[in-house]
């Protein structure tokens, strides 16, 4: 680059930001350019001491910033050095006086931030002085001190914090090491900084550095030296650093594995206590003047909140056996009041430690001799069984100590109570009652976890819950609380804790509940009124199949209740009935198909009699919900002819119906272009969905009425659907009658499809009957549709059929391919984004007959079997996480097939694509926009390379013929076109440690966790993948997922009541 005018700079990025038109889109394109030179970073000293633009300073420093992530390595030592040495002038430059430091904030952090990535490269090998040298600096001027406060503190993020997604393990191990070497000296930097320190900024700088620090330090200087009792005693009453000081309280209240320092938790807690009390008084009316505090005071709350829940979460005990009761106590009353306040993250920080010490308190009663339901309110008998350590607390004593407490807890889980997903109709930001039709995914997480809280509360006394209950909802009753949000929250809450109480005393306060409830349904006048108690009634009688199972007279009227709201005016009511209804058909079905003791017939045939007068009021789709909760009733009816006559009487409406436009179509074709008639047809053929999945396997006395109709109906659609095509271009797919008609053939597909995944074991009749005219009506229309027109639902169908029938599909997968697999991929291959249901669907029939009727793939002629696995291949490379898994899954699925084929087969198929296949896996692995695939990536090339490695692929990859490869091997062969791929991806990388990799690879090729690491490693250290690695740790995270969820259902499954009554194995 020739002489730079700093100036001319300067004006450019001045363009940029305050230009227009064409004078910015030109600025734009020559930064971006000055960017992307590969010596623009040679201006960068330049633009920093030279310019007058602070935009243009932070240009530079992103030049800069590219370089030391990418091409540090390779730089000579002295350029190194010099940019070392230059960011460290600039440094102290702009940090030399108070007065710089604050103008130049946002411009230090950046330098700062600088300087830190180069120590993560130089630090400590090439850099042994720097700790010794920020100390020294640090005593010779306070406002370089505060700014190295903050590089230190952006060290130990950087080490401590961020450093898996961003070092090679090894390297964050050499600097782990080398800061806890180092410490001593800048601990004591810090506390002399602390002791003799007056500016309030500096106090601050330094403190929010200790904060850092804390969670890595040696014990001894926490608990060894006088911090505690300087952050209880001098820090947490200012205002100017009470926030910081309870964050570094709580940190060290975190800390695990100091349990020899438990003196000095029981002090720090009690200071912090005093201190607080002295702060913040009894916080008595923190609910009404939560809204006044100012935002330092109220993040001051918030932060007393996670000190309490953390420092209580980790040593409850101690404190409970070692501390002033009174403490312990004013603590969780704190808690408690912090807890009524409407903050709701602040909330879900309460929520968790109040679920970890109900959960402690219910666990401590069942370990005890308090092991009998009865026992654990036995509150006036003694016990010797002291808890670990011998000083604890018994459990009748805990709980004793802890009531006036929990009594507080019920409340307030009561009036916070969040609103569960079973739960349709709902209070809007207007104050009107509407229908939902968004789940709120945090609203549902908090309900679950409030949910829990309950169970164990009322577990704990249930006798305090239930008066608690009845006394909010006495008060609803005469109207001296009544509000739909005050209803609302009462009878979620009541719903939630369904199977915690003994039966007797569920029943007691149940029966109370419901007959105030239907009372109170009968008082309330207006469509919203009623339509809340209405939703509430059907929640609450949804949650407790345990009760109306015993109580079969109830049960009834609960049923003839949800038919009466299947008339009301509000449609979410509407809804709210047939969701209930299911829920109950699914939990009590064997009961309604049972004669009853004073019954003329059973109840279901009842209910069937008059189902056209109940579902008079209701739309189409709720039809349907009505239909599948009568189809699981007689899923229960064993007697396959008392059953098919209840399926008839189900069905007889939408046969009568069905029968009569299949007539009319019959007479006249063009009838099918009527909107109104397609519309009932697609609704009729609804509802057998419906019914069909509830039914399951029985339901075939009914396809078999309408399946040859329903095909004829499927090609006469077709034909008109292409003719209008012919007619008026692709974009008519998009009119309402071709809509109409495509969702006829979409439910038509559903409800074989539905069928096949019930059919239990039934594969000789489907094979036999179902399949041939299936294939025949589908396939060439497919095919020859054009693509806006064919319907994902034909891949999927298929796709069911292959994996159920499995090795019956086998001679049908050629017709298949030619008819499905090329006309798609035709549709799709030209981008990554559209079609994605045809997308996803193409890639899960290709798993499938892989995985079900491999042999068949064998029998393809050459150009489809080359397209298929170029399909494969493409697959890797799509953003979609979904289909690029699908596409890797696929790929291990076939070299593990072909890898036991006959072996003229496998190796024909290895020399011709095994070395493309690796290609491709290695382009997706070192590609930035692909970490979410990264396990499947390193399964496939682990089992790749592991094939070459123990010689399980004989014939030779590589051309046998050139003189060169004369001694050549397959293991060889792959090394070098590895080390040679990666050393053209990688520019910034020496040949030795791509040569290093590579032989990590093949070292590690049969141990996953170490091959991931290494690939892991390897990439970090390429710095392509700078930013945010947190997808090539997705397995692990995905797993820790998994298994806290296996660990939570079989806690939950110990605790009566913990698993919500629809989650439970039907024992109806």
């Amino acid at each position: 680059m020739d002489q730079f005018d700093v100036a001319l700079f300067d004006r450019v990025v001045d363009a940029l930001f305050t230009g227009k038109g064409e004078e910015q889109k030109m600025a734009q394109q020559v930064l971006t350019e000055f960017k992307e030179h590969e010596l623009s970073w040679t201006k960068a000293d330049d633009v920093l001491t030279n310019s007058n633009s602070l935009q243009s300073k932070f240009i530079a420093l992103q030049v800069l910033e590219t370089l030391i992530q990418t091409k540090w390595k390779i730089l000579p030592d002295n350029q190194r050095n010099g940019i070392k040495n230059f960011v460290v002038e600039v440094i102290l430059r702009t940090a030399s006086t108070e007065e710089s430091l604050r103008q130049n904030k946002v411009y230090l952090s950046k330098l700062n931030l600088i300087l830190v990535q180069i120590l993560k490269q130089e630090w400590p090998h090439n850099w042994p002085t720097f700790i010794p040298e920020i100390i020294q600096t640090s005593r010779t001027n306070l406002s370089l001190c505060e700014n190295n406060m903050s590089i230190l503190k952006l060290l130990s993020e950087e080490v401590f914090d961020y450093s898996a997604e961003q070092m090679t393990q090894a390297k964050t191990k050499n600097l782990k090491s080398q800061m806890c070497g180092e410490f001593s000296s800048i601990y004591n930097l810090c506390t002399e900084i602390l002791q003799k320190a007056v500016q309030p900024s500096l106090i601050h700088a330094t403190l929010e550095t200790l904060l850092r620090f804390l969670s890595w330090i040696p014990f001894g200087y926490v608990f060894e030296m006088d911090l505690i009792n300087n952050l209880c005693t001098r820090f947490l009453q200012p205002s100017v650093t009470r926030n910081v000081t309870i964050k570094c309280l709580t940190e060290i209240g975190g800390l695990e594995g100091s349990s020899e320092y438990k003196e000095q938790f029981v002090s720090l807690f009690t200071l912090a206590i005093t201190g607080l009390h002295e702060i913040l008084g009894d916080l008595t009316k923190i609910e009404e003047e939560w809204d006044d505090y100012d935002t330092e005071h109220q993040d001051f709350i918030q932060n007393v909140a996670m000190f309490l829940t953390s420092f209580l979460g980790s040593h409850l005990r101690l404190v409970e056996s070692s501390a002033p009761r009174d403490v312990v106590l004013q603590a969780h009353q704190y808690l408690l009041r912090i807890s009524q306040v409407d903050e709701r993250e602040m909330f879900k920080v309460c929520l968790e430690y109040w679920n970890v010490l109900v959960r402690g308190l219910y666990e401590d009663g069942r370990n005890s001799s308090f092991n009998a339901p009865s026992g654990l309110l036995n509150l006036g008998s003694s016990s010797n069984n002291n808890g670990p350590g011998g000083n604890a607390l018994s459990a009748d004593l805990r709980r004793q100590m802890y009531s006036t407490t929990l009594t507080g807890v019920r409340y307030v889980m009561i009036s916070r109570m969040a609103r569960p997903e079973e739960v349709l109709v709902v209070e809007n930001d207007e104050g009107e009652i509407v229908r939902e039709f968004i789940k709120e995914t945090d609203t549902i997480t908090l309900y679950k976890a409030q949910r829990e809280c309950l169970i164990y509360l009322t577990h704990l006394d249930p006798k305090d819950m239930e008066e608690i209950m009845i006394e909010k909802l006495g008060r609803q009753m005469d109207g001296s609380e009544w509000s739909w949000s005050n209803l609302n929250k009462l009878c979620w809450a009541i719903g939630s804790i369904s199977g915690s109480m003994s039966e007797d005393q569920e029943r007691k306060v149940l029966v109370l509940i419901i007959k105030d409830l239907l009372s109170l349904c009968e008082l309330k006048r207006g469509k919203d009124n009623k339509a809340v108690v209405a939703s509430n009634i059907m929640y609450v009688v949804g949650q407790y199949p345990r009760f109306l199972k015993a109580h079969w007279k109830f049960l009834k009227t609960v049923a003839n209740k949800l038919f009466e709201f299947m008339h009301e005016l509000h449609e979410g009511v509407r809804d709210m009935a047939c969701d209930t209804f299911v829920t109950i058909a699914q939990k009590c079905r064997r009961h309604f198909i049972a004669q009853q003791p004073g019954e003329p017939c059973p109840f279901v045939e009842e209910i069937i009699a008059t189902a056209t007068s109940i579902t008079s009021d209701l739309e189409p789709q709720q039809v349907n919900r009505f239909c599948e909760a009568v189809g699981y009733l007689i899923s229960a009816q064993l007697n396959t002819q008392a059953q098919n006559q209840l399926i008839d009487g189900l069905m007889r409406p939408s046969n009568e119906l069905w029968d009569k436009l299949v007539q009319q179509a019959s007479e006249n074709i063009n009838i099918l272009e009527d909107l109104n008639t397609v519309k009932q047809l697609g609704n009729v053929l609804r509802t057998n969905v419906s019914a069909c999945g509830a039914v399951g396997k029985g339901f075939i006395s009914q396809i078999g009425r309408i399946y040859i109709d329903m095909l004829g109906l499927y090609k006469a659609v077709s034909e008109i659907i292409s003719s209008c095509v012919a007619r008026g271009g692709e974009s008519v797919t998009r009119h309402a009658n071709v809509r109409g008609m495509r969702s006829i053939k979409k439910e038509a597909l559903r409800l074989v499809d539905t069928y096949v995944k019930h059919c239990d074991g039934e594969l000789a009749a489907i094979n036999e009957n179902m399949v041939p005219p299936l294939l025949e009506a589908v396939l060439t229309d497919y095919s020859q549709n054009v693509p806006p027109a064919r319907d994902a639902e034909v891949l999927k169908t298929v796709t069911t059929l292959t994996s159920v029938l499995g090795g019956l599909m086998t001679d049908r997968i050629p017709i298949i391919f030619e008819s499905l697999f090329e006309s798609t991929m035709n549709m799709i291959n030209q981008d990554f984004t559209e079609y994605p249901e045809h997308r996803l669907a193409v890639y899960q029939l290709l798993r499938t007959i892989n995985q079900k009727c491999f042999n068949a793939t064998l029998n393809l002629p050459p150009t489809q079997f080359q397209f298929m696995v170029m399909s494969i291949m493409w697959g890797f490379k799509h953003s979609l996480r979904d289909v690029a898994d699908l596409g890797l899954t696929i790929a291990l699925d076939m070299i593990n097939n072909f890898n036991i084929s006959d072996r003229a087969i496998s190796d024909a198929f290895f020399q011709t694509y095994f070395v493309d296949m690796l290609n491709e896996v290695i382009v997706v692995l070192t590609d930035n926009d692909h970490k979410s695939s990264f396990r499947l990536q390193c399964m496939v090339l682990a089992r790749m390379i592991h094939l070459v490695e123990s010689n399980q692929i004989t014939a030779p990859l590589f051309d046998a013929s050139l003189p060169e490869n004369a001694n050549m091997t397959n293991s060889l062969f792959i090394r070098r076109s590895l080390a040679n791929l990666l050393t053209t991806a990688f520019a910034n990388l020496t040949q030795r440690q791509i040569e290093v990799f590579v032989e990590g690879l093949f070292n590690f090729n049969d141990d996953f966790e170490k091959f991931r690491d290494l690939v892991r490693d390897f990439l970090i250290q390429t710095k392509e993948f700078a930013g945010d690695n947190a997808d090539l740790y997705l397995e692990e995270t995905e797993n820790e997922i998994k298994n806290n969820k296996l660990k939570e259902k079989e806690l939950a499954l110990q605790v009566p009541g913990m698993v919500k009554p629809s989650d439970m194995e039907d024992d109806d």
